[in-house]
């Protein structure tokens, strides 16, 4: 993987766990930090005065104090600041046709209208070039839990970029990779535990979904022959089954449709980024 990792950074403390979980990407990766942050786009509520140079001088001091995080982490790590007047939306899609990925900080749970409703993340995630990973204020230590748990719904070539980032983010971190594939059968309107028992119908067709998991998973396996891997078929709807299955893992990953117009984001990826407690990666696909 060529590029840099490059973080986003407006300022607030959502930008903290965003700066650690992106340092600690681009050393198992071996790849150069790159830091970006935009005095024209900084939060409303800074205590900072309105003036140009106070917004400068503000933002001069967000990307120090976040160079030295990082290299606390990782001494002799190669980082690069870069302070922009153009707003950070049109800034970090114009950078991401070279980064390897876009790391992007984001309010908790607990906030009613998250940094992930925002126009900028809404932006970068749905026109970025290359993958965007979330990383909720929550987040303390970067692959804390040692599994990425990776979404396999589109069938050919066009996942083959979300398996290869989940394989490979698992390869660097020596995680092991749990690949979901959910399947409703014909009827079903949503996910319920106490669902009545399968019929034999949807017994074969459980292990035809299965067979197609194995069958996708296959080359990737053969790819990354060092990483385990857990083959997880479920009946449900696609959004639920996936944000079930991350409860205890260190990174989620999903795909997206390039430009996908007038919704940059699709129902099942602006879900798991709304409702998911660990990072997501949202990964461009044809």
């Amino acid at each position: 993987m060529g590029g840099s990792v490059v973080v986003g950074l407006d300022g607030s403390g959502n930008s903290v766990p965003a700066v650690r979980w992106g340092a600690e990407e681009a050393a198992a990766r071996d790849l150069p930090l790159r830091l970006l942050h935009s005095w024209t786009s900084q939060p409303l509520n800074l205590p900072i005065a309105q003036e140009a140079e106070n917004k400068k001088r503000f933002g001069a001091e967000v990307l120090a104090a976040a160079e030295a995080t990082a290299l606390e982490l990782h001494p002799g790590m190669s980082v690069t600041t870069e302070q922009v007047s153009e707003p950070a939306a049109d800034a970090l899609v114009d950078r991401s046709g070279q980064a390897a990925m876009m790391v992007l900080g984001s309010r908790g749970h607990a906030a009613i209208a998250g940094f992930l409703l925002g126009s900028v993340s809404l932006h970068v995630l749905g026109r970025a070039e290359c993958p965007t990973v979330t990383v909720r204020e929550e987040e303390t230590v970067a692959y804390g839990r040692p599994e990425v748990v990776v979404g396999v719904q589109e069938p050919g070539t066009r996942g083959e970029a979300v398996l290869e980032f989940a394989f490979a983010a698992a390869e660097a971190h020596h995680a092991s990779v749990r690949a979901v594939r959910a399947w409703e059968p014909l009827g079903l309107r949503g996910y319920e535990p106490t669902a009545p028992a399968p019929s034999p119908g949807e017994d074969r067709a459980a292990v035809a979904e299965e067979k197609k998991l194995a069958g996708i998973v296959a080359p990737w396996r053969a790819k990354f022959p060092g990483v385990d891997v857990v083959e997880h078929v479920q009946r449900g709807r696609v959004a639920p089954v996936l944000l079930g299955a991350c409860s205890q893992a260190s990174l989620l990953v999903v795909g997206r449709r390039m430009q996908r117009t007038p919704m940059l984001l699709g129902p099942i990826v602006f879900a798991v980024l709304h409702h998911s407690f660990c990072p997501v990666a949202v990964v461009p696909r044809i």
